[in-house]
């Protein structure tokens, strides 16, 4: 039997560095509605999976304008949140992605899913940021229903709750096979992600003035290797880290 795997990505307007920043705009679209387009192209059912707060309320109305389901869920406990989304929409399995990425490619994606799917293995937890190859932006992990579902029941830390994976990709369990798909297609210092203003300065250039969402992973890092001045936008910006 086929198994079901949907994309589940998790959203929130009251992000602390750039609050609602996937509701602010570029190029006539929402960053939200450029990560939710990108991810259809995919063919998997996405579904968006945000709080119960009333200031995601506007994320709900522009997720289902675009016709894609809604979960709402614990602000804090995004684990649960995710748990929840699976049970509601049955899923078997999970691609789990952010909406911080609104150029995030679906091909890299689905290529992920595909590896995945063909090794048959509950126990398989595949990432392309177990070590860093592609761009910042593109990232998704892998996995199944049954080992978030697991996670969900034994997680405790904070940091497993908030962010999610990090129960399976540390291997808390013991019995998790983690499997890294690198790319060699370069540009894994540059930040395709929304996260400061200088982030949103760089994703408005790139989609206003050069199609970039329309453009592939390579043909993206392509721009930015032609024009160090963009990339030099926030390049000096530093990742938040787990727990911060």
């Amino acid at each position: 039997m086929e198994l079901k795997i949907g994309i589940i990505t998790q959203v929130r307007a009251t992000s602390t560095r750039l609050p609602a920043k996937v509701l602010r705009t570029a190029g006539g679209r929402t960053y939200l509605q450029h990560h939710l387009d990108r991810l259809g192209l995919t063919g998997l059912p996405v579904i968006v999976a945000t709080t119960t707060n009333p200031d995601d309320d506007p994320v709900v109305h522009l997720a289902e304008q675009t016709g894609i389901p809604v979960f709402r869920g614990s602000e804090e406990d995004v684990l649960s949140r995710f748990a929840g989304a699976t049970r509601a929409h049955q899923l078997d399995g999970i691609v789990r992605v952010t909406s911080d990425c609104p150029l995030i490619d679906p091909q890299v994606v689905a290529e992920g899913v595909d590896s995945w799917r063909s090794e048959k293995d509950e126990n398989l937890y595949l990432s392309n940021c177990l070590e860093r190859t592609h761009p910042r932006g593109m990232d998704y992990e892998v996995f199944s229903a049954a080992r978030l579902l697991d996670a969900d029941e034994q997680a405790t830390l904070p940091a497993d709750r908030e962010h999610v994976t990090p129960y399976l990709h540390q291997n808390r369990p013991g019995d998790i096979r983690l499997r890294n798909l690198p790319w060699s297609g370069g540009g894994s210092q540059y930040r395709l992600t929304l996260d400061t203003p200088d982030d949103q300065k760089l994703l408005e250039i790139l989609i206003e003035e050069y199609g970039a969402d329309q453009l592939s992973c390579a043909e993206l890092v392509a721009v930015l290797d032609a024009h160090p001045e963009l990339a030099a936008l926030n390049a000096h910006i530093e990742q938040k880290k787990l727990g911060e």
